[in-house]
């Protein structure tokens, strides 16, 4: 933006100014209408809430779906355009962000994105977008939120609370924002926040709550977890209590390695009214006016509602979030197939049904490698598996090789059924490469848990499904996604004795999973205390769990560090998932 006016930096709150792209600095000394008008008459103000789907590093990409959205606002009458956060990045950008030549490009296409607004009519509107910036100091870079107006970048606002925890590692990354800012919109003042600054109590929040905003408007890229939805609208509600006003809430929608933005995003008004809801886990345009009143009205307010999209049970939001995290992972990575193992268990059942729901039954490679032990009833239950979804079914029987390996090796007990895993782990990556298509481990949260897999057989693959899902929740959903069939008339994907058979890897006669796992009812809500509550075992005995089954459920877990950081990725569903949510040493003495 070489030429173009830019601000002295000034401490305190402040409104925007026009950007340049070496000198990133924030002012308070004009509004993006380049004039002080909060004196003008108020008048409503449009919203279009544009939850979209971006990809990290899509610059153009991510810049052209904003483009498109603020097109289809336009027509529909909208001043005011709001995107997630770091839209034209995408997010999380994780290190991407230290390198300079990558803020330099982002913040390029931020400035030639204004410019073809401005060319294409667009001007007039507010585009507020998410980006990555650079402090005033030349080196850190910002998680930054800026508004395109009139052809211009302008100044706008840096996040101040960067989070440390779970999945996010802000504060290594960004250097923290110490401004408020607000910028006026046909007389209305809106104030705006960054995700984690609605979070906490005090900071830019408490601030704006005396400057008289009339709304406040928050981009988001929050990852969904089972139960948020709830959580975000009960926070929204205090945060509209402080300000005395309206939330705006705009979320990000997509998959991005182990993360799913479900979007769900919404307005609420001060007395807990929800104004305006976007669906779950699609892309989304949708609008909200703010009325003219020239100060907070509940009536005003409650004649805004706008569209209400429904609420999803939590099975369907689950189950629609597992699919969502695949399908972008294979669009974004730019595969077009999958493959995998069909054992005819409920594992494998529940995968291939997600992976024929993200990409079609036809573009599914299913492979039956049946090997001596496996039972007719698991071979007949994964041909029906296929032909319920319309998908490939091959069958590869292993005994051949197997007895191969046996002569070469002469393998007995946990070595010999290992090896039966592993030359099904060769197949499925062989079916992947010969035909490019990604290949799906099908482990479930209680296996990873335990350690009940085997490295470079069932667990080889380039992504994993229900990772994050603990198997008593996998019967749930396969339950769930039958009903779902028979509600829209159509027949049910998963066979029912999938469902209803003894879980077991058919590695020896006879064998089922509780030969060596306690039953999944029990087992499941002891990994749920250990892992995702963080119990000890004095604390699993105190919640009144068997001191044998403490012992062994620990001992499991412990044991398999190792095989869980050489797992593939996986979509996280809940509040603590396996990977970067839970970060513990291989190498560990401590035993309770």
């Amino acid at each position: 933006m070489t030429g173009r006016r830019v601000a002295n930096a000034c401490g305190g709150g402040s409104t925007m100014v026009p950007m340049s792209s070496t000198e990133q600095t924030t002012a308070h000394t004009e509004s993006p209408t380049g004039r002080a008008d909060g004196g003008a008459a108020p008048r409503d103000v449009t919203f279009a809430l544009a939850q979209i789907d971006t990809c990290v590093g899509d610059l153009d990409g991510n810049a052209a779906k904003v483009l498109e959205n603020c097109r289809e606002a336009a027509r529909h009458g909208a001043h005011v355009v709001v995107f997630p956060e770091m839209t034209l990045t995408g997010y999380p950008i994780e290190d991407l962000a230290f390198r300079a030549t990558f803020r330099r490009a982002a913040w390029r296409k931020a400035d030639e994105l204004a410019t073809r607004l401005s060319d294409d009519g667009l001007g007039d509107l507010y585009v507020v977008v998410g980006t990555v910036g650079t402090a005033s100091n030349g080196e850190l870079p910002q998680n930054r939120l800026v508004v395109l107006h009139n052809g211009l970048v302008w100044a706008g606002y840096d996040k101040h609370f960067l989070p440390n925890y779970g999945v996010f590692d802000e504060f290594r990354i960004f250097a923290p924002g110490d401004r408020t800012v607000v910028f006026d919109v046909r007389g209305r003042h809106i104030g705006v926040a960054i995700c984690e600054d609605i979070w906490q109590e005090g900071g830019p929040v408490a601030d704006l709550a005396d400057r008289g905003i009339d709304v406040l408007l928050t981009i988001n890229g929050s990852p969904y977890e089972e139960g948020k939805t709830h959580t975000r609208h009960d926070l929204c509600v205090r945060r509209a209590q402080e300000v005395d006003a309206p939330v705006i809430y705009v979320n990000q929608v997509g998959g991005q390695d182990d993360l799913v933005f479900d979007g769900a995003s919404f307005v609420v008004s001060p007395n807990g009214a929800t104004l305006e809801r976007s669906p779950q886990f699609t892309e989304s345009l949708d609008y909200w006016t703010l009325p003219a009143t020239s100060a907070y009205d509940a009536r005003a307010l409650a004649s805004s509602v706008s569209t209400l999209a429904p609420a999803m049970g939590a099975d369907e939001e689950v189950y629609r979030a597992c699919v969502l995290g695949l399908r972008d992972y294979m669009a974004k990575n730019h595969f077009t197939s999958v493959t995998l193992g069909l054992s005819g268990g409920i594992d494998s059942a529940l995968v291939a049904t997600m992976a024929a729901d993200a990409c079609g039954g036809a573009n599914v490679y299913g492979i039956s490698m049946p090997s001596m032990y496996s039972s007719d009833g698991s071979k007949d239950d994964a041909a029906e598996l296929a032909r319920n979804l319309g998908a490939h079914y091959d069958v590869q029987p292993i005994e051949p090789l197997f007895t191969a390996f046996e002569k070469q090796l002469g393998l007995e007990g946990v070595a010999a059924e290992n090896l039966q895993a592993r030359i099904r782990g060769v197949i499925v990556m062989a079916y992947s490469n010969s035909k490019g298509a990604l290949a799906l481990a099908t482990g479930n949260k209680s296996e990873l848990a335990c350690g009940y897999s085997t490295i470079y057989g069932d667990a080889v693959g380039g992504y994993a499904p229900i990772k994050d899902l603990l198997k008593t929740r996998v019967w749930e959903l396969a339950r769930w996604r039958n009903d779902e069939a028979r509600r829209l008339g159509q027949v049910p994907p998963i066979p029912e004795n999938s469902i209803t058979k003894p879980p077991s890897a058919e590695l020896r006669p006879g064998q089922k999973d509780s030969d060596s796992l306690p039953e999944y009812a029990l087992l499941d809500k002891v990994l749920a205390a250990y892992i995702e509550k963080a119990h000890g075992r004095a604390d699993l005995l105190a919640d009144g769990f068997d001191e044998k089954t403490v012992d062994t459920v620990m001992r499991l877990v412990d044991r398999a560090e190792w095989k869980r950081r050489q797992y593939p990725l996986g979509p996280k569903v809940t509040a603590l998932a396996f990977g970067r949510d839970r970060r513990l040493p291989v190498t560990s003495a401590f035993r309770e």
